[in-house]
């Protein structure tokens, strides 16, 4: 039961960060993405600019400053590295981010968030 919660509050959050990045001028290209490496949330992409989002959503905003290190960031980047020629076409840049959400707070974009 507790895994369903979390799921759906998941794919909620997903759902949102996604409504707010095509507010901001953003295209989603994908959703959910899975790889053998692992799952990419959401797949953008704004200009000659594609991002693979990792969504983290959590209940209370104090939270937020421990829902992403540096492990799932490489496993983010392991799923990239395996669909990145899927989005990305010839010249575009691309880059990993993270969206965090919380009741109550404004999604907070962390561009850029993986530099191995």
């Amino acid at each position: 039961m507790k895994r369903r919660i979390a799921e759906r509050s998941g794919r909620e959050g997903e759902a949102r960060a996604a409504f707010w990045l095509k507010a901001k001028g953003w295209q989603i290209l994908d959703t959910r993405v899975k790889t053998p490496a692992g799952e990419i949330d959401l797949v953008a992409k704004r200009g000659n600019l594609v991002a693979f989002i990792e969504v983290k959503w959590r209940r209370k905003r104090a939270d937020l400053d421990h829902a992403i290190d540096e492990h799932r960031l490489s496993r983010v980047a392991a799923a990239v590295e395996a669909v990145a020629h899927r989005f990305a076409e010839d010249g575009e840049d691309i880059r990993i981010d993270v969206i965090l959400l919380a009741p109550g707070a404004f999604p907070r974009h962390i561009a850029n968030a993986w530099q191995p």
